[in-house]
């Protein structure tokens, strides 16, 4: 039997309320046990993967480094929809980089970010078993 596929679907700033957090917590214990992950960031969600994140002015833990981990489980589908990069002035480049190791290519390091439009979303989407909603 296949492994059902899962996709975190992550809309919400990174800050201000628990959601980004408790989606990553989520992510990595569905990883721990070999599940088909993935992960889609949209709307204000693009704002958790940014680079250089500094919450020492809100008083808030800085969790961002965590997402560095997901490689280590195997996840390797982190989709960031190009739309909400661009209303929000940003590029791939203001995302810090993760990467994960392709034991298919002789263990070479990869880019585990997928700039996606809308459209490719909806179809990444259509085929999950299990959609998520952070």
């Amino acid at each position: 039997m296949a492994s059902k596929r899962f996709l975190y679907v992550n809309r919400k700033a990174p800050h201000g309320t628990i959601y980004a957090l408790e989606s990553l917590e989520v992510v990595l214990i569905g990883a721990a046990f070999e599940q088909d992950v993935s992960l889609a960031f949209i709307d204000d969600g693009v704002y958790q993967l940014m680079r250089n994140q500094d919450t020492a002015a809100i008083g808030s833990k800085n969790f961002s480094p965590t997402f560095r981990a997901l490689g280590d489980y195997d996840v390797s589908k982190i989709y960031v929809e190009h739309e909400s990069l661009e209303m929000r002035g940003l590029s791939k480049d203001d995302l810090m980089p993760l990467t994960y190791e392709d034991e298919d290519d002789d263990w070479a390091e990869k880019d585990s970010i997928h700039v996606v439009s809308s459209a490719e979303l909806a179809e990444i989407i259509e085929q999950q078993d299990v959609i998520l909603d952070f």
